[in-house]
């Protein structure tokens, strides 16, 4: 049983962070319809100018706040210097979607150039040594901890936000029904680009805590969001709380099969989650068919 909830409590500090993850890609699908194929990468560049910040001394106080913000403002110029205009050109969403491809390979591009290719160490202030007994046996280290934390917190305070507030009243306007929220007065513009910088501030968010346990190179952030996108999918592209359940129920799925069947599954699970969730509920398990307005 111990060994049952030592599994248990490391997938959820890893699914934590897959919700984070899923949370952007729901976002930006709820309000778009665009699967977002550079979020991972957007996230790796957010992370890389956090470790170039502390490794010239600033302290992760302000190396972290500063990196989410250059996320997000990644993201958003991107949606009004690449989207809109292809918008407006009637590109369909699926030129949109090849769009955020290329915006994937342009940023590891750019990341292989200025900080090279060779994996390298991510200084953090976390112990990925120092453990921390929870109940009897069950141990987890200070860096699980603080992931399991700002995953859980990062989803309940997005979550409160679009529920809560003003800001989120609009989004959930817009992803409903843009030509209405127009009508109505909404700058629609300005929150669709909201919502991509937040989706990327999450992704970042994700990448920073990710970071110390994995090698950092230009590359990191693929599996990560190859989970996210399968936690997506488990939960329901349309809806937040189904990526909240969808990366906490991989992440412990993923830790038991490593644990009691083999590490080479454990990498696969993901691939296998999104075939047997897209034949058998392709809206995920909260999320709701989606229905064109016309």
């Amino acid at each position: 049983m111990s060994q049952f909830l030592q599994y248990a409590v490391s997938g959820l500090s890893i699914g934590a962070l897959y919700a984070l993850v899923a949370l952007g890609l729901v976002l930006i699908y709820r309000s778009t319809r665009i699967l977002n194929f550079g979020h991972g990468d957007v996230a790796t560049a957010g992370t890389f100018f956090a470790f170039t910040l502390l490794g010239h001394n600033f302290s992760g106080a302000l190396a972290f706040p500063l990196a989410l913000i250059i996320g997000a403002v990644i993201a958003m110029v991107f949606y009004f210097v690449i989207l809109i205009p292809a918008q407006r050109r009637n590109a369909t969403v699926l030129g949109q979607i090849i769009l955020t491809v290329g915006l994937s390979l342009i940023i590891q591009g750019l990341v292989s150039h200025f900080w090279g290719t060779e994996p390298q160490s991510f200084p953090f202030p976390l112990s990925d040594t120092k453990t921390w007994k929870v109940f009897r046996d069950v141990v987890i280290s200070e860096l699980s901890l603080g992931a399991l934390a700002i995953g859980l917190v990062g989803s309940l305070g997005l979550f409160l936000l679009v529920q809560k507030t003003r800001l989120g009243l609009a989004m959930r306007a817009t992803s409903e029904n843009l030509p209405a929220a127009q009508t109505l007065g909404i700058p629609t513009r300005r929150v669709l680009a909201l919502s991509w910088g937040l989706a990327a501030a999450l992704g970042v968010l994700a990448g920073i805590f990710l970071a110390p346990a994995l090698l950092l190179d230009p590359f990191f952030m693929l599996e990560p969001f190859l989970k996210g996108f399968a936690a997506a999918i488990l939960g329901g592209m349309n809806s937040l709380p189904g990526a909240i359940v969808g990366g906490l129920i991989l992440g412990v799925a993923e830790s038991l099969a490593g644990g009691y069947i083999t590490v080479a599954f454990k990498n696969s699970l993901a691939f296998v989650v999104i075939i047997v969730v897209l034949l058998i509920r392709p809206e995920g398990l909260l999320g709701e068919e989606f229905i064109e307005r016309v």
